[in-house]
């Protein structure tokens, strides 16, 4: 990703201007009431903030009083392509976030009002070098680190107090030039998949009880296109895995269907890969009924649309721009009603909101709604 990271440094003071009178008009215009939160990890340099905002029923976003929280450790100050850099426990209780720049992995509580606090004792080693994506599942937690010096995946255990403890053995080292993308469980946690963007193999694992990793018999696997970045399990079938494949090259993007085997074994389902006819998908999201897939084209500035056939197979519906001017869409998450997705732009250092209408995208009046200065954002999380 450090290729879109070279476009996004370029974005013109206007595009973020443009961002910053929206989120003013946005939070004048927001009287609605507060549904839930949606946060940001800023990777801001030297000290790392979280971004924190009301989530309004209208689609608003307004900042929570003391936002941005610090997080603990540091950020880098410059983009980051990931997926998974920010996740929320099962309970709501805590937010997990990664400190790229510091080797950290930061904890905080969240409060009833959404405001954050560190968990005492403060960030932990991420056991690598470049913390990018985190895993969560219950207690248990797995973080890829994407530096060449220190490239693996990592377990931990997260007690009810917040507190990380490293999980002896747990640690898998992948080669220099890995470059991990995305590291993810399946629903019910019997399996882990790990992307390897620069050298397009996939890692998968059968998780035992007690947290340490078993390869598939074949694990890595070969990809089914150059650079596998983005993933998810599809929520109505823990065996379904769909994975991006972006670095195809100009208009050439594709996403992958697999089942996914009892031993981590992982098998192409029907004409595997899907086009989407468009430069870099990279990041995928997934209806809550698992009935449609998105995947944002961080090149092409635009998110396109699937259907999930019954066969598992992938129809085109089409392609949705991002309103704001730019190149740099990444991150995306749904909100919990799946009504909404919210896309992190990291070329306007905005974060766009979208309505769902089944696999139908129309960008809200409010959107985009601009970061915290300073910003290199990636990752996102909406309760």
């Amino acid at each position: 990703m450090r290729l879109f990271t070279r476009a996004i440094r370029t974005m013109s003071v206007l595009a973020l201007a443009a961002a910053g009178a929206t989120l003013a008009a946005g939070g004048a215009s927001a009287a609605s009431d507060v549904v839930g939160h949606l946060y940001v990890d800023d990777n801001t340099a030297g000290t790392n903030t979280i971004a924190a905002f009301d989530r309004h029923a209208d689609g608003t976003l307004t900042p929570l009083h003391g936002s941005p929280f610090v997080a603990g450790g540091a950020g880098t100050g410059t983009g980051i392509g990931s997926q998974g850099a920010l996740q929320i426990t099962s309970g709501g209780k805590y937010l997990l976030a990664v400190d790229a720049g510091s080797n950290q992995v930061s904890v905080l509580r969240i409060d009833s009002d959404g405001g954050l606090r560190p968990v005492g004792g403060g960030p932990v080693s991420s056991g690598g070098v470049e913390p990018v994506s985190i895993a969560v599942h219950g207690s248990l937690v797995y973080v890829a680190n994407a530096g060449d010096d220190g490239s693996n995946y990592t377990g931990f255990t997260l007690n009810s107090g917040g507190h990380l403890r490293p999980l002896a053995g747990s640690t898998v080292p992948l080669p220099a030039g890995s470059s991990p993308g995305d590291v993810l469980f399946n629903g019910d946690g019997t399996r882990l998949v790990g992307t390897r963007v620069g050298t397009s193999l996939i890692d998968s694992f059968t998780v035992g009880g007690d947290g340490l990793l078993t390869a598939a018999p074949a694990s890595p696997f070969a990809a089914q296109g150059p650079g596998p970045f983005g993933s998810e399990f599809r929520p109505t079938d823990a065996t379904q895995l769909f994975v991006s494949n972006a670095h195809g090259g100009a208009g050439n993007g594709t996403v992958s269907a697999f089942s996914d085997g009892s031993d981590g074994t992982l098998t192409s389902i029907g004409a595997s890969p899907f086009p989407d006819f468009q430069t870099a998908p990279c990041w995928v999201e997934i209806s809550h009924d698992g009935q449609f897939l998105f995947t944002v084209n961080t090149a092409s500035h635009s998110i396109s649309r699937y259907a999930i056939a019954a066969d598992v197979s992938l129809s085109l519906l089409g392609s949705t721009s991002l309103g704001a001017a730019g190149v740099g869409a990444e991150d995306a998450r749904l909100g919990p009603n799946g009504g909404t997705l919210w896309v992190v732009d990291t070329g306007t250092h905005a974060v766009s909101a979208f309505a769902v209408d089944g696999g139908d995208l129309t960008e809200l009046p409010s959107s985009p709604t601009a970061l915290p200065a300073g910003s290199a954002p990636f990752g996102i999380v909406v309760t």
